[in-house]
């Protein structure tokens, strides 16, 4: 049953999407869910915790209570005021780890969408977010995993809010991975604590330029995904991918770093209002390049529900 319902489960099952943030002017705002997913299995015990782990992060990861699906539960479920039962975890993963597309947020929100469940709740995703944000730091990435679709996220004082936007009818996002990662705090790390007031403005323009590109106007993607804040800064710790970015970009592509980096992605929209709803991905599939040596290629479609839970009922 989705969303969870009032009674105790034998066992929850969660999909949670990977996210892009930023989208190149929208730095710690905006985000998608794409159609890519790791999928959790918790089933209630007696006491203890058993972590299973295959696919992204297998034999990396811990497999202990400091797992942050684990962390990620037991957060929810005092949030909840529930009991907080031993449990086995299964996590078959395919959202690459410290690649940009939203793994800790995945893990943080599939954890937390868990919990509910656990708790006998349906899922409330505006709470979702909030909880989601207190345990990653900011809002970008878990509103999209939560919502789905288009995201616009910020915070208010120290609570994350966001709303969903619908992108429009075949929007669609090809990601290049490299074999490389970058934590998020290193990428942090190089952006200057003053920028020049014309790059603000510019990117100001810019992100609320590409919320009309993304819902309607596909043409305008290459100029709406212009940034000054942060991709450039970041370049000593990912240049391939600003080399990547350019180059595509030259092309007539709507190039942006994904989230932190060093996943490069690419924007793209169906014209002449078509219906068939693959026929963005189509279109971008056949305009983009193979991926580089080393590079992997998803060819994705916008997520439009986010996280998800099914639960068995006891009893």
């Amino acid at each position: 049953m989705e969303d969870g319902n009032r009674r105790p489960c034998d066992q929850v099952r969660v999909r949670v999407p990977a996210t892009s943030a930023n989208l190149g002017p929208g730095f710690d705002a905006f985000g998608l869910a794409l159609t890519l997913y790791d999928d959790l299995v918790v089933t209630p015990c007696g006491s203890g915790v058993t972590v299973e782990v295959t696919g992204c992060g297998e034999g990396e990861v811990p497999l202990d209570d400091t797992h942050l699906v684990v962390r990620s539960i037991r957060a929810g479920l005092e949030a909840l005021g529930a009991p907080v039962p031993g449990f086995t975890l299964r996590c078959e993963n395919r959202i690459p780890h410290g690649r940009g597309l939203g793994s800790s947020s995945a893990a943080i929100v599939g954890g937390l969408a868990a919990a509910y469940a656990l708790a006998g709740e349906p899922v409330d995703r505006d709470r979702l977010v909030v909880l989601a944000n207190e345990i990653e730091g900011h809002p970008d990435n878990v509103a999209a995993a939560a919502l789905g679709g288009l995201t616009i996220a910020w915070t208010e004082g120290e609570t994350g809010r966001a709303v969903k936007l619908e992108p429009a009818a075949g929007t669609a996002v090809v990601a290049y991975v490299p074999d490389n990662r970058v934590l998020t705090k290193e990428a942090r790390g190089l952006l200057p604590g003053v920028v020049p007031h014309s790059d603000a403005a510019a990117n100001a323009g810019k992100a609320a330029l590409l919320v009309a590109a993304l819902t309607g106007r596909p043409e305008l993607l290459l100029t709406a995904t212009e940034d000054r804040l942060h991709q450039e800064y970041r370049e000593p710790a990912m240049p391939e991918s600003l080399a990547l970015v350019h180059k595509l970009r030259g092309s007539g592509l709507a190039a942006i770093v994904s989230g932190a980096g060093p996943t490069v992605a690419v924007l793209g929209g169906q014209l002449g209002g078509q219906d068939v709803k693959s026929a963005g991905q189509d279109l971008l599939s056949r305009s983009t390049p193979d991926a580089p040596d080393g590079w992997t290629k998803y060819e994705l479609e916008i997520d439009p529900v986010g996280v998800q839970v099914w639960s068995m009922e006891a009893g």
